[in-house]
């Protein structure tokens, strides 16, 4: 009987252990993956950065998958892949996802940060010195240069892209400039996937390629600053997709993500922080993120 009675007063120690901890630590509560879907172009600050910041700070784990924003929001409406966030590098891709002829996959977003296209070239490429010395559209013509981009269809950078050149056209007085220099939109001598552009860069395989500031100021690429008249920019944008597998923990990265350790970690790499601009349903949006937007105003 002794015995009986000192388990039980051990089970109920440890109960009440438990409870305390809860209540002076929220955050034990918190757990499971949180799968966010992110533009490519933000895989350092996610995997390096954030997510081991929001692991941290909230005890939820953060699993990420990047890839061109185009690509990703039609992987969400072919069930391909699922997530809880997704961020995109242009607030069109999210039209994409909402109405009910799309899925219903979002019913508002919010615009976070912005980055301006750049050129980034391999220090090493024979090229490299002309861009020193030479207007940079004349560089990109030279016979022999290896240029990499994104796919218009499917990433936001590769749309940006072939928008530059057009506006290029314009301002330098050089019609057909843009097909000289790139081609065909989809020219697949130039046309890679988003993921591995920086990577074939720096190994030489190109000589130059069109990137947001993000991207070069974090790898420390080289880059030519475009002319503020012509440039065009990434305009990232989150939300908790519907049916999401983990809501409670969608809400605490969004939470995480607009607050301000998730924006001091965004300035470190190099993006230009806006102040949060909501589009659609804010009703149907959480409490603490649609708090953190009201706070913004």
């Amino acid at each position: 009987m002794r015995g009986r009675v000192t388990a039980r007063r051990l089970i109920v120690r440890i109960l009440g252990v438990l409870a305390m901890s809860i209540l002076v630590n929220p955050v034990a509560l918190a757990a499971g993956p949180v799968n966010v879907l992110y533009a490519g172009s933000l895989v350092n600050l996610m995997e390096h950065d954030i997510g081991p910041a929001f692991n941290k700070a909230t005890g939820y784990t953060f699993q990420g998958f990047a890839g061109g924003s185009g690509l990703l929001a039609n992987q969400i409406k072919g069930k391909l892949r699922h997530g809880d966030v997704f961020i995109s590098a242009s607030p069109k891709v999210n039209a994409s996802l909402k109405g009910s002829a799309n899925g219903d996959w979002l019913s508002w977003y919010i615009g976070f940060a912005q980055s301006p296209l750049v050129i980034g070239y391999n220090p090493n490429s024979r090229f490299a010195a002309e861009f020193k010395s030479r207007p940079w559209h004349e560089v990109l013509m030279e016979p022999g240069i290896r240029i990499g981009r994104t796919d218009p269809k499917l990433d936001p950078k590769g749309a940006l892209t072939l928008e530059l050149m057009k506006n290029a056209e314009t301002r330098y007085n050089m019609p057909g400039l843009s097909q000289k220099i790139l081609g065909a939109p989809d020219n697949p001598a130039q046309v890679l996937p988003e993921e591995t552009l920086v990577g074939r860069l720096q190994s030489g395989q190109l000589d130059v390629g069109f990137f947001y500031s993000t991207e070069t100021s974090d790898v420390k690429i080289p880059a030519i600053a475009l002319p503020a008249d012509i440039t065009p920019k990434a305009s990232y944008t989150v939300t908790i997709l519907h049916n999401a597998a983990n809501p409670s923990g969608a809400e605490q990265f969004l939470t995480f993500l607009l607050g301000p350790d998730g924006q001091n970690l965004m300035k470190e790499h190099g993006l230009a922080v806006q102040k949060l601009a909501v589009n659609g349903e804010t009703s149907s949006m959480p409490a603490s993120v649609r708090a953190l937007v009201e706070k913004a105003k």
